[in-house]
């Protein structure tokens, strides 16, 4: 168990080691690999496709042919001219508003616009009424599905072109068009000139009503805003605003004088002040002095009680509410006065602000109301100029109206067809047909290859699992004769014996066989399979591996089986361990019986001398086949006494091979895997589904198992070789 424990960490330390045996490069020579793989994997396609290529190119070549057979092409005839449809002198200059002149060199006429009017039914009706009396099926739908019209490169020329069943009426046809077209050329050119003054004569209106209308927008805006032009209103505003700043410089200074008059008011000292310079204070000020004078003197000389004092003193007591009452009055008034000063100056100061705030917004509104003026100069000089330029133009149109031009010429007339240009080919058709075919039958070979959910080759599997890539075994068809077989010694590194071992166990074993010769790409990938496996883990040599794939049938068993011999031939002492204890393998493909084996050891006592079995090709090479089928095989893997033996066999040998179960469905795979250095995952071309395959590697890194990489079975396209 202690050996056992070492081998789990090992195995830790195996995941985080594991490099590919071949590490990708950047070189020069990866872009030509990378195409030559492409080209191997076409061909594979195709290869693999054969059959849907062959059925969908046979199926589309047969209706080509059915339809050669029942649909005959006709013979065609095709007659031309040509015509030259720009003068020397281009009128279309004066007709020009917007532009002032166009280039002598370059062309005016829209082609492609005139083609359409060419082909348009009121063009050629006339000529069609006139055929109808030779060719009575002939109309305008006849006509123009047959009618070709088309610029000659950059030249001034157009080819028409008719194609008929009759070569007379071709040339019929044609003669009538060509016919046509030069009536309506000497038509088009006082036409378009005429229409350039109607277009004129309708426009000037129009022109004259909006230069009006702007200046008319200009003068209103002027009126409204005082505006001449915004230099000057900005500068009428700036006088403005500093005529007001000085005004409320002055009304504060008086605003705070007036301030000052109020509070000085409240003060004793402001109403003594006050009542000092007011007369009628002072009179009965006086009056009062003068009692008090009198009042003092009699006293001297009477009694308190004497009429006399008693008189003086309620005259004083009379005067004195008297003096009271006048000076508060006054006081008060003086008092409403500077308060009413005050209350103007505080208006005056809020109306001089109101007009700042005015003057501000002015200010403000400049740069728009600018703005507004210049779009509105520049409207009324746009319209101006085009007033001007539409007038210049109808007079230089009235001149150019009164004189004659030579109209479009003839410079090819129609010919009478001697010999078709289209008839029945057969062989062109079946050509075109046969490529069509093909093209549709490597499309649908693409889709199904789209559809497909399978592995087709190894560099594909390579970029899907992002694993290493440890193996890539090429399709042999010995392995599908039905034969039990070895590899044959001359195809071993080493020279194997053929005598046949004597048994350990005393159980007899078969008698040695004629084996079959594999091909030397076969075993060459299955020496390079196991040289890439020693060379995962630098550190420590893998002593035991577990061959398992995603589904049943992927070759699993007999990558085991052959890897083994390799291995033996290497000079190692192995053992094949059949670990699927559900459909066991390796006795079919070792010609051993399965009396007992694995499932054997597990439930008896059975020593592990008499299980082990010796290859008759190769004494070197142990076998352990499965045994009887046991009820519940995940119960005698799980086992305690399971684990003892897989710890037996790797102290005993120098490698072990486990060959495990499927792992979709099944949980034996994944108790045998974590007691070993490692699982190496078969993946069957053609056959592994990719979806299966990628959830069981997703199902494998959650467990506490050491992916080593897979193995690519069954490639059937060829694999590089020295050899």
């Amino acid at each position: 168990m202690d050996n056992q424990a070492y081998k789990h960490s090992n195995s830790e330390n195996n995941r985080n080691s594991i490099t590919p045996f071949f590490p990708q490069q950047n070189n020069p020579g990866n872009e030509e690999q990378g195409e030559e793989w492409n080209y191997q994997e076409f061909l594979g396609l195709l290869q693999r496709r054969v059959v849907v290529i062959v059925g969908v190119a046979t199926t589309v070549m047969v209706g080509v042919v059915i339809n050669l057979i029942l649909n005959p092409k006709p013979a065609e005839y095709e007659s031309n001219f040509q015509m030259l449809v720009e003068p020397v002198t281009d009128d279309t200059k004066v007709v020009d508003i917007v532009k002032e002149g166009n280039p002598a060199n370059k062309s005016t006429l829209d082609y492609d616009s005139q083609i359409l009017v060419l082909k348009s039914p009121e063009l050629i009706s006339n000529s069609i009424s006139q055929l109808v009396k030779d060719y009575p099926h002939i109309n305008y739908r006849y006509i123009i599905k047959s009618l070709n019209i088309v610029r000659i490169g950059e030249t001034k020329i157009l080819r028409v072109s008719y194609r008929s069943k009759n070569a007379l009426e071709s040339k019929a046809v044609l003669d009538k068009i060509a016919q046509e077209y030069l009536e309506y050329s000497q038509e088009q050119r006082q036409t378009r000139l005429r229409q350039g003054i109607q277009f004129i004569d309708k426009e000037l209106p129009s022109l004259r009503n909006r230069v009006e209308q702007i200046q008319r927008e200009l003068q209103i805006f002027q009126q409204k805003y005082n505006f001449d032009s915004p230099e000057s209103r900005a500068d009428q505003i700036a006088g403005q605003i500093a005529n007001l700043a000085q005004q409320k410089q002055a009304l504060e200074l008086q605003l705070a004088q007036a301030s000052a008059n109020v509070a000085f008011l409240q003060s004793d000292e402001g109403k003594k002040a006050v009542l000092d310079s007011y007369p009628v204070y002072q009179t009965l000020n006086s009056e009062l002095r003068q009692l008090d004078i009198q009042i003092a003197t009699t006293s001297v000389l009477l009694q308190d009680e004497n009429p006399n004092i008693i008189t003086l003193k309620e005259k004083r007591e009379k005067l004195v509410p008297i003096i009271q009452q006048e000076s508060d009055r006054y006081i008060r008034t003086k008092r409403a006065e500077a308060e009413s000063a005050l209350k103007s100056l505080e208006v005056n100061q809020k109306a001089l602000e109101k007009s700042q705030q005015s003057l501000e917004q002015q200010r403000q509104q400049l740069p728009t109301l600018s703005r507004r003026y210049t779009e509105l100069q520049r409207k009324l000089q746009i319209a101006t100029d085009s007033l001007n330029r539409f007038l210049s133009t109808r007079e230089n149109l009235q001149i150019q109206n009164s004189q004659t031009e030579m109209g479009w010429q003839l410079i090819k007339e129609p010919e009478l067809p001697t010999s078709p240009v289209v008839s029945s080919s057969i062989i062109s058709d079946v050509i075109q047909g046969f490529a069509v075919s093909i093209f549709l039958a490597i499309g649908a070979a693409l889709l199904m290859e789209k559809l497909d959910p399978t592995y087709h080759n190894a560099r594909s599997l390579k970029d899907k699992v992002k694993l290493p890539l440890l193996g890539t075994i090429p399709f042999d068809e010995q392995l599908y004769k039905g034969k039990s077989q070895t590899i044959k010694p001359q195809n071993s590194i080493i020279k194997l014996s053929d005598s046949l071992p004597e048994t350990i166990t005393g159980v007899a074993t078969v008698a040695e066989q004629d084996y079959s010769n594999y091909s030397t790409q076969f075993v060459e990938a299955l020496r390079v399979l196991y040289t890439n496996i020693q060379l995962l883990n630098t550190d420590r040599q893998i002593r035991s591996i577990t061959i398992s794939s995603a589904m049943p049938g992927d070759g699993k068993s007999t990558i085991a089986f052959y890897l083994a011999q390799i291995a033996t031939a290497m000079g190692q002492r192995v053992l094949l361990v059949d670990g699927d204890l559900r459909q066991p393998k390796i006795h079919e493909l070792s010609n051993l019986n399965n009396l007992w084996g694995l499932s054997s050891l597990i439930t008896s006592n059975l020593p592990v001398e008499e299980v082990v079995r010796k290859l008759p090709a190769m004494n070197t090479l142990s076998v352990i086949t499965a045994g009887p089928i046991p009820p519940d095989a995940t119960k005698l893997l799980s086992s305690e006494k399971m684990k003892r033996l897989m710890t037996d066999f790797y102290n005993t040998f120098d490698l072990v091979i486990y060959d495990a179960p499927p792992l979709v469905g099944l949980a034996d795979a994944s108790l045998i895997a974590p007691q070993t250095d490692g699982i190496l995952m078969v993946v069957r071309m053609d056959k592994t589904e990719r979806s299966v395959f990628e959830r069981t590697l997703a199902d494998l890194k959650i467990a506490p198992i050491n992916i080593l990489g897979v193995v690519a079975n069954g490639q059937k396209s060829n694999v590089n070789s020295y050899y």
